[in-house]
């Protein structure tokens, strides 16, 4: 019963963690967007109120003026919409989606049974310990050097480094899928926390300055703006860690930490076309081809450098006997594939006939795709694998 709720609390945490995150990223493009698009006020008057740009733009069936003003309006409307629920809920949302899924199985998903490097209590403990300490060095960074001159470049090259030792560090202490997860969240959690302790406070005083007829502070906008601005360009990183959890062929080879960088890095340059697009079409910087040019071809060099050998494995012409591959089923798949516990998408093995029923599953999932075991596909050894394509090859029999 225990794993059923688990399974229920899995799939509705996952269900709202996607709206949430879509809600989430989807407002913050669009002012990325909004932002880049405005064009100085045509109308005097709106110049005189102090609105510094404006966009006119139309969707579904209407008509819409958004106007932006640096400071303040000339009144401060009694209604005011904040954005922040969407990152409170993403991020709540996700931590218990990672807590049900990975914290409360760590024995399964963060140790690594053929190498373990730490009990799962503390490998518990070292996961949680990466969205703190990364958020504490990461805001500590903003904090030191964001406000001096040159101060966006210093800080965006020492966040890069930074996040290029989480990701090394994560990859050498946990099973790949669980650290290239682990680097999703903690981006995530940075992202998060920079709208909780800096967004949504600096635009609290901000309000508060005019309500209460006080001058505004402007480093308060400066910070909000950089925090933002570090938001957009972590996003496509973290969706490609969430995403990442599905090819276990990548998060489990060679050297998978530097193809993490590789993966975030893409991101980042492809981000950045899209941010600077919308200032090029407006002539206000030069167009951006250079940044999607350079992230596609890391993706390119990534195609080519993971491409399987052909001879994946080294395969032997011996026949295998199915009672060997079922012990090896009974000791890393029956955790979830078995009658006496839940049947993840509804398959067991538990008999001759249910294995052979699912057998191509079984090739593709643990195989081709390197998948299984579900985040741990390491605990399975290179002589495994060769036994599953073997057996799969030579007919899949169920009958020696």
């Amino acid at each position: 019963m225990e794993a059923y709720l688990l399974d229920w609390a899995n799939l509705l945490l996952r269900w709202l963690h996607v709206i949430t995150a879509i809600a989430w990223v989807g407002s913050s493009f669009y002012f990325v967007f909004l932002d880049s698009s405005l064009t100085p006020p045509a109308d005097e008057k709106l110049r005189r109120d102090g609105a510094t740009g404006e966009l006119w733009a139309v969707h579904g069936g209407g008509f819409y003026h958004p106007v932006k003003y640096n400071v303040s309006p000339p009144r401060l409307p009694e209604h005011l919409h904040w954005f922040f629920w969407e990152s409170y809920t993403t991020w709540l949302s996700g931590f218990a989606l990672l807590s049900v899924s990975y914290l409360w199985n760590a024995g399964v998903y963060l140790v690594n049974p053929a190498a373990p490097l730490m009990s799962p209590a503390m490998a518990v403990v070292a996961a949680l310990a990466f969205l703190v300490v990364f958020w504490l060095l990461y805001d500590a960074i903003c904090r030191i050097w964001g406000q001096k001159e040159r101060g966006d470049t210093i800080v965006g090259a020492l966040v890069a480094v930074l996040v290029c030792i989480a990701a090394w560090l994560a990859c050498h202490l946990f099973p790949g899928q669980a650290a290239f997860l682990l680097m999703g969240a903690m981006l995530a959690t940075a992202m998060s926390a920079n709208v909780l302790f800096w967004i949504i406070p600096g635009q609290r005083k901000v309000v508060a300055a005019l309500k209460a007829g006080q001058p505004v502070d402007p480093i308060h906008g400066q910070r909000g703006k950089q925090r933002s601005v570090h938001n957009t360009y972590f996003t496509l990183p973290v969706v490609f860690a969430m995403l990442s959890t599905h090819y276990g062929w990548m998060n489990t080879a060679p050297n998978n930490w530097l193809i993490l960088i590789l993966m975030m890095a893409a991101g980042a340059l492809i981000r950045q076309f899209f941010v600077l697009r919308h200032g090029y079409k407006l002539g206000r910087n030069r167009h951006p081809w250079p940044y999607a040019a350079i992230g596609v071809a890391v993706l390119l060099a990534l195609v080519a450098w993971l491409k399987p050998a052909p001879q994946a494995l080294a395969s032997s012409s011996e026949p295998v006997a199915f009672a060997d591959l079922h012990a090896v089923m009974k000791e890393q798949c029956f955790v979830c594939h078995s009658s006496a516990t839940i049947q993840q998408k509804g398959v067991k093995f538990d008999t001759p006939e249910d294995v052979k029923q699912h057998a191509q599953q079984i090739y593709q999932q643990v195989v081709q795709l390197r998948k299984m075991p579900f985040g741990n596909p390491d605990a399975l050894s290179p002589q495994q694998l060769d036994m599953f394509k073997r057996w799969y090859e030579g007919g899949a029999r169920v009958d020696r």
